[in-house]
C-alpha cells in the first residue's frame, strides 16, 4: 500500500483533499466508537489499553488524539461522568450512599467521599442535604410560596442556527450526544472557537418514559447540508419570549430547579408556557475545565406571546 505525502507535488489538489477527508472520517469513526463504549460501560472497569484497541491506534497516539479533540484525558472523562451520575443519584434519589459509591466504581465509602468532596466541594451526605438543589426544594416546600429560589428574567431570544446531534434516553446522559457531536465536527474541521453549546429538550420527563425522551445536543453555527455526517442535522431555535433562569452549580442539581420553575414560579408569574416549543439549556462554561459548583446554565422556558 502506498502512502501519499502532503508534499508530493504529483498529487492533484482534489485527490489530496479527498484523502484528507477520508482520514478525518476514520478518526471520526474511532472517536465515536470509544465514546459509545465509555458511556455504555461506566459500571465496568475501563482499561485504557482496551480503549486504544477499540480506536485501532497505539495507546500513546490515541490518548493524544482524544486529548486534542476533547481537552481532557480519557481517565478524566470517565471520572467526571461517574461523579456526574453519582451527584444526580444523590440529589434526586434516596439510594444509599454506599450503593452509589460502588456504582461509581469506588471500592469503599471513604475513597468515594474523598474524591467526591475534592470535586463537588461537599462530602456526599452533605451534598445530598445541602447542595444547590436544596435551595429549590426548600422554595417548593414553602407553604406561602414567597420564598424566591432564584431570579427569572423575561427575555426575547433570537432564532439561533444550530448543528445538532439527536439523543434518546435520560436527559442526564445528553453529554454523550455532545461528545459525539464535538468529535464529528473536529474530525471534519468544522469546529470553531466561540461556538455556543445549546441543548433542546422535546419531552416532559414526568409524562414520557425515560428511554423515550427526545433531545438534541447542539452548537451554534451552520454548515452545508452535504458537510454534515449522519446523524447530525441543521436546526434553528424558536425565536420569541422566554423565561430564563440562570443556574449555578452541578448539572445534576437542575432537576429541582426545573420543579421550582414550573411548579412555583410559572403559576405565579401570569405567563403561559408554549408547549409547542422545546425547552432550551445553554451551557455557559465547559464542564471539562470548570468545577461543578461553578458551572453556569441558562434554563430557557419558552412562553406564549402576550
Amino acid at each position: 500500500m502506498s502512502v501519499t505525502s502532503p508534499m508530493d507535488t504529483s498529487t492533484s489538489p482534489s485527490a489530496f483533499a479527498e484523502a484528507t477527508a477520508a482520514s478525518f472520517r476514520r478518526y471520526e469513526a474511532r472517536l465515536q466508537r470509544v465514546i459509545e463504549h465509555v458511556h455504555a460501560r461506566l459500571d465496568e472497569p475501563l482499561d485504557l489499553m482496551t480503549l486504544a484497541d477499540i480506536a485501532c491506534l497505539s495507546p500513546c497516539h490515541w490518548h493524544r488524539v482524544y486529548h486534542a479533540v476533547y481537552g481532557e484525558t480519557l481517565a478524566a472523562t470517565v471520572k467526571r461522568l461517574r461523579l456526574h451520575r453519582a451527584a444526580g443519584q444523590l440529589a434526586n434519589t434516596t439510594l444509599p450512599i454506599e450503593r452509589i459509591a460502588r456504582h461509581a466504581g469506588y471500592p469503599n465509602l471513604q475513597s468515594f467521599t474523598r474524591i467526591f468532596k475534592s470535586v463537588y466541594r461537599l462530602p456526599p451526605a452533605r451534598y445530598r442535604a445541602a447542595g444547590d438543589h436544596a435551595v429549590f426544594q426548600q422554595a417548593i416546600a414553602a407553604e406561602d410560596g414567597a420564598h424566591a429560589a432564584a431570579e427569572v428574567k423575561l427575555v426575547e431570544l433570537p432564532a439561533i442556527p444550530l448543528v445538532a446531534a439527536p439523543h434518546r434516553g435520560s436527559y442526564m446522559q445528553v453529554g454523550q450526544a455532545f461528545d459525539g457531536l464535538y468529535g464529528r465536527l473536529a474530525a471534519r474541521g468544522l469546529s470553531r472557537p466561540g461556538m455556543r453549546a445549546i441543548a433542546l429538550y422535546l419531552d416532559d420527563p414526568g409524562s414520557v418514559a425515560e428511554a423515550d425522551l427526545r433531545s438534541f445536543a447542539g452548537v451554534s453555527g451552520s454548515a452545508p447540508a452535504d458537510a454534515l455526517p449522519e446523524p447530525l442535522q441543521a436546526m434553528v431555535t424558536r425565536p420569541g419570549p422566554y423565561a430564563v433562569l440562570r443556574h449555578r452549580g452541578p448539572y445534576a442539581s437542575m432537576h429541582a430547579a426545573y420543579r421550582w420553575l414550573f411548579g412555583t414560579w410559572l403559576p405565579r408569574s401570569g405567563h403561559e408556557a408554549d408547549d409547542a416549543a422545546p425547552m432550551l439549556e445553554e451551557y455557559l462554561n465547559n464542564p471539562r475545565d470548570t468545577e461543578p459548583a461553578e458551572l453556569l446554565t441558562d434554563i430557557c422556558l419558552p412562553l406564549k406571546a402576550a
